[in-house]
């Protein structure tokens, strides 16, 4: 059986951003929401990485929350994807890119 993901704007929206993200970008739920046009949406991103992000191959590790916590239960690989992305990794904590970083 085929993957097919929900053809409704919001999903397409925001995984079309989720897909996008670079090598070595961290960002928030919350910033991936409004980057697709989906302000008040930070919580169907997670929604969409639980339930997509294998199926897509989607970078989930390059997402976290506004604080920059990595994604509980799951930290020792995220750290451990995101510092081979060149990405420093503190506590728990990934430092967030911004476009000018």
């Amino acid at each position: 059986m085929q993957f097919v993901l929900p053809d409704d704007r919001r999903t397409q929206d925001l995984v079309a951003v989720l897909m996008s993200l670079p090598s070595g970008k961290v960002v928030s739920y919350g910033e991936v929401a409004s980057d697709a046009g989906h302000p008040k949406q930070a919580r169907f991103v997670g929604h969409i990485l639980a339930k997509y992000a294998e199926e897509l191959d989607i970078a989930w590790w390059r997402v976290v929350n506004a604080q920059g916590r990595l994604v509980p239960g799951l930290e020792v690989e995220q750290s451990r994807l995101l510092l081979a992305e060149g990405v420093m990794v503190s506590n728990g904590r990934a430092r967030r890119t911004t476009e000018n970083s």
